[in-house]
Parts: C-alpha cells; sequence; structure tokens
C-alpha cells in the first residue's frame, strides 16, 4: 500500500525564525494515489497578532483564532494522522520550516517523513513553465474558481488533483502493474474505460498511418502489445 499525505499550511507570514506561526494546517490523504476522503484539518492559535499582509493572503483574524488550539495540543494527532506517509507539499521547504519550528517549540523531534516538493516536480516536468499552484490548475484544466483566499484544506484538495496530473493522471491501471507485477494484458483488461465524449474527435491519423501501422504490428507478431489493448478494446 502506497499512503501519501498531500499536506498545507497557513501562517502568520514568511519565517519562524522571526516570530511568525502556523494558524492552519490541511492535509489530504491518498493511497496508492487516490484520495481516501479522510483529512486532518484544524485551526490554530499563533498566539500573537494577525499581520494585515497574512490576514490578505487568507482572511484569517485574530477575533477568529482566539478561542482555537494551540498546536502542542494537537501535535499528537497530527503526528499521527502522518504517521510513516510521503508527504506531498507545495513549496515543501516553506511549510516544513514552519512545522519544525513548531514542533521544536513542543519539545518534538523534527519530521523524518519522505518530502515530495510538487514546485520542484512541476518545473522538472514542465521547465520554464509558472509553478504555481494557480498556474498548474490552469494548465491541467483543474477547477479552482472555490479559491478565492488560500485556505490549506481546500488548497491540499487542489493540489492532490495537480499532483496525481503531475505524476500521469488518475492512471489506476499502471499503478496496479507496477505494485502487484500484472501483465500488461492484465492491465489493460483492468484500465477503468474513459467516458466517451459528447462530440466526437475529428480522426487525426490517415489512412496511410494506419496501414503503416497494420504492417507493423504484423511483422512483431502474436507477442505485440497493441493486440492486447485491441482485444480489451473490442470486448
Amino acid at each position: 500500500m502506497n499512503r501519501e499525505i498531500v499536506l498545507d499550511t497557513e501562517t502568520t507570514g514568511l519565517s519562524p525564525a522571526t516570530g511568525d506561526r502556523m494558524v492552519e494546517i490541511g492535509c489530504v490523504e491518498l493511497i496508492n494515489h487516490i484520495p481516501t476522503g479522510r483529512t486532518f484539518h484544524v485551526y490554530l492559535n499563533p498566539e500573537r497578532d494577525m499581520p494585515e499582509e497574512a490576514y490578505r493572503v487568507h482572511g484569517l483574524t485574530n477575533e477568529f483564532l482566539a478561542d482555537k488550539p494551540l498546536f502542542a495540543s494537537v501535535v499528537d494527532e497530527f503526528i499521527a494522522f502522518l504517521d510513516d506517509a510521503v508527504v506531498v507539499i507545495h513549496n515543501a521547504a516553506f511549510d516544513i520550516g514552519f512545522i519544525n519550528a513548531e514542533l521544536e517549540r513542543a519539545g518534538r523531534p523534527a519530521l523524518t517523513n519522505t518530502v515530495v516538493d510538487t514546485v520542484a516536480l512541476a518545473r522538472e516536468i514542465n521547465p520554464g513553465a509558472r509553478a504555481s499552484l494557480d498556474a498548474l490548475c490552469k494548465l491541467y484544466g483543474i477547477d479552482n474558481s472555490r479559491r478565492t483566499l488560500h485556505g490549506a484544506l481546500l488548497d491540499s484538495e487542489i493540489l492532490a488533483d495537480v499532483y496525481l496530473e503531475l505524476i500521469g493522471g488518475r492512471q489506476v491501471a499502471l499503478a496496479l502493474v507496477a505494485e502487484t507485477s500484472m501483465s500488461a494484458t492484465e492491465a489493460f483488461a483492468a484500465r477503468v474505460p474513459a467516458r466517451p465524449r459528447p462530440i466526437p474527435l475529428e480522426p487525426r491519423i490517415t489512412p496511410a498511418e494506419i496501414t503503416a501501422h497494420a504492417a507493423l504490428i504484423d511483422a512483431i507478431g502474436a507477442d505485440a502489445l497493441w493486440n492486447a489493448y485491441a482485444e480489451s478494446a473490442a470486448a
């Protein structure tokens, strides 16, 4: 079982070294790259004032956070939810810096989980393109219209969708190949059928290309993977 936690935080500013604190944590659980519906979400009392610049980002006020728990009172639940999962974060150094500062303040060791930084991943996959969460939503056609302000849980849910696109989309059958050593034929049979388009696309393959492809498959013979695909598609 491949367990991952997509995580985001909101804070009072940019640096825990200058006294900024976390005010919200949001986490979304993925199993084998599929959201399970399990989440961890908490607002935190930062024990300090909320700068106007930070308020304009997430909309969390001093009054709203005044009766929220301190990090020390939720740390056990937070660490238990993470467990040993891989943690997926957008601009990971920022969030990990704040989390580790809070863990140190609570007398706990720093996180040792493997971390995937989706900013670095996006830049590797799409060099030269913008790697902000909003830009990636636009690139992959992900609806982020609810994101009028930053929110840790909402941003984690959106980031989960972005992350799945970055690693190849929701191709469950191909993930099963890696985890269960299924054959190619079994993977094709196990795949989730695509929903038909309301208006079919115009053909992009010429008759000459179709003929050349058929000749190639004939030359490969019975071992051609295309045969498994064609048989599964026909079924």
